[in-house]
């Protein structure tokens, strides 16, 4: 009798071949775990390796029986409950084997505990060993997430209540949006060059794919680029934190409650991901009809998640990377110590709030990953991520030191994942990858002058002059706000840029103002070697001052020195269009930059920075295929919004035209798929 097709499905000799694999693989790595654990405890008696065997099919047992239970629990639970309850079920499964062992061999409560904990551990680690630090064993559990959501997607909608046949690649368009956070043109270059980057280097030197810059523009921050490429509204971002005179607070653009206030005044329904779309860990959520891990939707993912479940209830996800995260806080003290033992210059402190960090931006990655999994299997439309990892690094370590482009070589990995994961996608999916800005290096200015810009501006002044202690991006940073009644200035840095603020002014002070009030600010800025730029408003529109000369940035008048030169052609576009940002300083002041080494001076401390203008930070990227037509000059994340919507409605994913209100720019698109894809031979129009 001929086998039906879920039967030979079942069969097919890869599929046993590869099942028969991971049983061999999960039976020795718990075999060597359970050994190692019970040597490892103390008072406990050895065991022939009979009982050894036994124990590792009791765990396999209890494993298989307790897991698809507790998963249950943690989707039922979600946010923090699924992240506890996900690192107890490891733990749980483990105390369970070990009490039922026939041989007895640990005792009491607390012992078992220890033992199940050192047993999640070791196989934490030896998981990771056996893949050679690669991805395998989290692509083969994403696929199992994915293959899961499609067939209870099909049982929704009538097909067979159980079934062999793994679901059938999808064929409708979809789109990806990755943003690899803070990565500058110049450097993913480079790294694709040196041949770090497999698969972004294997999609341009195959001729499929081309890379571009794009200019980020004034200010060079995440809130302000994903405000233009989500919503098309950059101008309502005047930097990373910024104070508002008519309320008299202080807006901290990464603390949830001020990004859900930003984003009220952001959306006006025609975001980027309107049509159906998802926002993971972005700052806004693009008017997207799902939100998971966003700043300014404040919430873990809910019940509805069923990747941010899978993640926690799996070996290989949230216990996995706890245990690979505590690894990395290791791995970031020896790379600390051997920059103070090199004496490497320009550095920072990489301890405090940092520490914490660094794991928690890997743990976020494989996060993310996980749910954009879910997300393709789903078949949304459009999906829009953002990857932290190596921003997080390069304010601390420097944008291209070795520890940073480590990290960037683990995100080029994870577009080798999505790359994998397309086959079991319900969509046929283009990846655009680009990134939010760059990052500039240099010693900070405190570090150069002995004294930080809030107390140059008190000896300008000789009043107070309040300024929060830590950078803007860290967690304490966030907590809590400046007092602005409690001192007539108030300085707030975001990178090399700053905005000065006279508190006790309801309205935006003009020069002639603010030289009658404090009459050495303005100068005494102006040539304060660490300075390059001082820009104030005045009747005659905003002029910036520099140490040899002023340019009125309306009609282009220099008097002396220009002071923009350094800061190339796009200079003076930048600082007009900041100009009209909402909630501009009455001062904005900008770093020297050094034109040799294009390091520049941050006015907070971090040796990697981005915010102002100089050097990098303004120069970000876009990765595409080559047969994509790009329309327009890419200045501004506006831009970039504009383009890519034209994409979507190219990708019959967004039925009205572009809004004319936004200046035609080039995205960055990647495809999954090769360079034959028909879709890409459609020549993209202008809106």
């Amino acid at each position: 009798m001929a086998l039906s097709p879920e039967m030979r499905a079942l069969f097919a000799w890869r599929r046993v071949l590869g099942r028969a694999k991971a049983v061999l693989r999960s039976a020795i790595t718990t075999f060597v775990v359970v050994t190692v654990t019970l040597w490892l405890m103390p008072g406990v008696a050895g065991a022939d390796i009979v009982d050894t065997l036994n124990l590792v099919v009791l765990v396999a047992l209890t494993g298989a029986v307790l897991r698809p239970l507790l998963l249950l629990g943690i989707t039922a639970l979600g946010g923090w409950g699924a992240m506890l309850f996900g690192v107890m079920t490891q733990v749980a499964v483990m105390v369970i084997a070990l009490r039922l062992d026939p041989a007895n061999r640990i005792r009491g409560l607390p012992t078992l505990v220890v033992a199940a904990i050192l047993a999640v551990i070791f196989a934490a680690l030896l998981d990771w060993a056996a893949d050679a630090g690669s991805d395998d064993t989290f692509v083969r559990e994403a696929r199992r997430l994915m293959r899961a959501v499609r067939r209870r997607a099909a049982r929704r909608a009538g097909g067979p209540f159980f079934t062999l046949r793994r679901p059938r690649p999808g064929t409708a368009p979809g789109l990806l949006v990755i943003q690899l956070d803070g990565v500058a043109e110049p450097v993913l270059r480079w790294a694709i060059r040196a041949g770090n980057l497999p698969i972004l280097g294997h999609w341009l030197r195959s001729g499929s794919h081309t890379l571009r810059p794009w200019h980020t523009g004034l200010p060079s921050t995440t809130p302000a680029s994903q405000a233009g490429i989500l919503h098309g509204a950059s101008r309502q971002i005047p930097a990373f934190r910024w104070f508002e005179k008519e309320t008299g607070k202080v807006m901290v653009s990464n603390r949830p409650r001020d990004a859900a206030v930003i984003e009220r005044r952001l959306t006006d329904g025609q975001g980027l991901l309107r049509d159906g779309g998802v926002s993971i860990g972005n700052a806004f959520g693009g008017d997207a009809v799902t939100n998971l891990l966003t700043v300014s939707h404040a919430a873990l993912p809910g019940r509805s998640a069923r990747g941010w479940a899978a993640f926690m209830a799996s070996p290989y996800g949230f216990t996995r990377a706890l245990v690979l995260g505590a690894a990395e806080v290791v791995t970031e003290l020896h790379e600390a110590r051997l920059q103070r033992r090199r004496n490497v210059q320009p550095r920072v402190s990489r301890s405090g709030a940092y520490l914490a960090l660094r794991p928690a931006a890997m743990l976020l990655r494989d996060v993310n990953i996980s749910l954009i999994a879910e997300q393709m299997a789903r078949g949304v439309p459009v999906v829009y991520c953002d990857l932290v990892d190596y921003d997080e690094v390069a304010h601390h370590a420097g944008p291209a030191r070795p520890e940073s482009m480590r990290q960037l070589e683990s995100l080029d990995r994870m577009l080798g994942v999505l790359e994998r994961l397309s086959p079991e996608a319900a969509r046929r999916y283009h990846l655009v990858v680009l990134s939010d800005h760059g990052q500039s290096q240099g010693a900070t200015f405190r570090q150069r002058y002995g004294e930080t810009l809030d107390e140059v501006v008190e000896r300008l002044t000789a009043v107070a002059a309040e300024s929060p202690e830590a950078p803007a991006e860290e967690p304490s940073a966030r907590e809590p706000d400046p007092v602005p009644d409690a001192a007539p200035l108030l300085v707030l840095s975001s990178g090399n840029l700053s905005l000065v603020y006279l508190t006790r002014f309801t309205h935006r002070v003009l020069r002639d103002e603010i030289e009658e009030t404090y009459p050495r600010l303005i100068a005494g800025l102006a040539a304060h070697p660490g300075i390059g730029l001082v820009v104030a408003g005045s009747e005659e529109g905003p002029i910036a001052f520099g140490p040899g000369g002023t340019h009125r940035l309306r009609d282009g008048l220099v008097t002396g020195q220009d002071p923009l030169l350094p800061y190339g052609r796009e200079a003076r576009d930048d600082l007009l269009r900041h100009q009209e940002a909402a909630h501009i300083g009455d001062l904005v002041v900008i770093s020297a930059v050094d034109t040799e080494t294009l390091e520049v001076a941050a006015f907070e401390e971090l040796v990697g920075s981005h915010g102002g203008l100089g050097g990098w930070q303004t120069d970000a990227m876009l990765v595409h295929p080559a047969a994509w037509t790009v329309t327009g000059d890419l200045h501004g994340p506006d831009a970039v919004h504009r383009q890519l919507i034209e994409w979507l409605t190219m990708l019959g994913l967004r039925e009205e035209p572009v809004r004319e209100q936004i200046t035609a720019g080039e995205p960055v698109y990647a495809s999954l798929e090769s360079a034959s894809d028909p879709l890409a031979d459609r020549p993209v129009t202008g809106g």
